[in-house]
C-alpha cells in the first residue's frame, strides 16, 4: 500500500546510487551520440553544397566534320574517334582508361564501341543486328 500511496502523491523514491551512476551514463551516451549524428550530417550537407557549387567539368567535346563522317574529340589534340554518317550516341561511360560509346547507326541498328584513352585507338566494336 505504501507504494501506491507515492504513486498518487507523485513524489518517487530517489534511485539508489548504482542506478544513479547507470542513468547519468545512459544521459551522456545520448548526449554523445546525438552530437554524433549532427556532426556527420552537417558534414554531408556541407559536401552536397560543396558538390553543387563546382563547376561543370566537360570530359569530351562533340564536332561535326565538313565531310561525310562524325568526329568525337578526344582528350588530347587531334585524337579523335570517327563515326559513320548518321550515327547517335545513345550512351557513354568512362571506366579507368576505356570509353564506351553506345551507338545507333544510321541503318537503325546499334554498336557498341569500346575506346582505349591511354593507346588512342579502337580496342573493339560490338555490333547488333537491325532485327533484333
Amino acid at each position: 500500500m505504501a507504494n501506491i500511496n507515492q504513486d498518487l502523491d507523485g513524489e518517487e523514491e530517489p534511485l539508489d546510487p548504482a542506478m544513479e551512476r547507470v542513468r547519468r551514463k545512459m544521459i551522456r551516451l545520448l548526449a554523445v551520440s546525438i552530437g554524433i549524428m549532427v556532426i556527420g550530417l552537417m558534414a554531408v550537407l556541407a559536401a552536397i553544397v560543396y558538390k553543387i557549387n563546382q563547376p561543370v567539368q566537360e570530359v569530351a567535346t562533340v564536332t561535326r566534320s565538313q565531310t561525310a563522317g562524325q568526329a568525337l574529340g578526344a582528350a588530347l589534340e587531334g585524337e579523335a574517334i570517327t563515326l559513320d554518317p548518321g550515327t547517335r550516341i545513345l550512351s557513354h561511360n568512362l571506366s579507368e582508361n576505356t570509353l564506351s560509346l553506345e551507338t545507333r547507326l544510321g541503318d537503325g541498328s546499334r554498336q557498341i564501341l569500346l575506346y582505349d584513352v591511354t593507346t588512342k585507338r579502337v580496342i573493339a566494336r560490338i555490333s547488333e543486328a537491325v532485327g533484333n
